[in-house]
């Protein structure tokens, strides 16, 4: 086995390379759907079947480079990922603390937790699409589609029907417009990521709610004090951390995250 076709399955069999292989491959197949065709180029290094076997394990190693390098794009475009970073975002603005947590530390919370409500969905797309392509059982856009149904059926039971209506209409999709099941990727994606700003939104508005009375009501006391000159923001926020600790504030904003996924 040459070296190249051992590392390829080493890394295929790893169970932790599953979730990033199904995100990559959806990506790979929009990119080649879309393709006009061309005149192929040959990257033959042998007229016989060694040589034709290395030349697609160079090919698809390179593949596999090129699909995990826009695994980041990936995964804010067709996860849970967007909605959570926003609300979380919103949830330190709301607190007053720029800095506090720090950025890597919102940014791997997320990924965590978009990892944890994505599992089902990508196990899903790994078994039904890319396992099969790996044993030889399917060629690639078969593996395409069926790795693409659970992610589109995830994305389907979060998308507003207007969203989706919108970009179908932009798309010129022809008339009656397709089901949700068949709307194409081109169409879904925007129109999920769309979806998933409103929601955020919404929940980074109810987060807010609560500490902004915080802030009128420890202004209203400084001035009934006359302590014009002492910044309302800097007394409220010791208040505001306080509050956060005792209503168990980050066991209540990620477990309403979570369940708003139906996890």
């Amino acid at each position: 086995m040459s070296p190249v076709r051992s590392c390829l399955t080493a890394c295929w069999r790893r169970p932790s390379c599953h979730f990033v292989l199904a995100l990559s491959f959806l990506l790979v197949g929009l990119l080649v759907a879309g393709t006009a065709s061309a005149q192929s180029l040959s990257l033959d290094l042998g007229n016989d079947s060694a040589g034709a076997g290395i030349t697609s394990r160079i090919i698809q190693f390179l593949a596999l480079l090129t699909v995990i390098s826009l695994a980041p794009a990936i995964l804010v475009m067709v996860t849970a990922f967007t909605r959570i970073i926003v609300v979380l975002s919103f949830l330190r603005t709301a607190m007053g603390v720029q800095q506090t947590p720090p950025n890597q530390v919102l940014i791997s919370l997320a990924l965590f937790l978009t990892f944890f409500i994505m599992a089902p969905t990508m196990e899903q797309s790994y078994d039904a699409g890319i396992r099969p392509l790996m044993d030889g059982q399917i060629d690639e856009g078969e593996a395409f589609e069926r790795a693409a149904a659970p992610v589109r059926t995830f994305m389907a039971a979060h998308v507003r029907d207007k969203d989706v209506a919108l970009f179908a209409d932009m798309a010129h999709l022809p008339e009656p417009k397709p089901a949700l099941a068949e709307v194409p990727l081109r169409v879904m994606i925007p129109a999920f990521m769309l979806s998933e700003l409103r929601r955020a939104f919404e929940i980074g508005f109810l987060v807010f709610i609560p500490f902004l009375i915080i802030d009128m009501v420890i202004a209203s006391v400084l001035m009934s004090m006359g302590m014009m000159m002492l910044p309302p923001v800097v007394v409220a926020l010791p208040f505001k951390i306080i509050f956060f600790v005792l209503v168990d504030g980050w066991y209540l904003v990620v477990g309403s995250l979570v369940r708003s996924f139906g996890t």
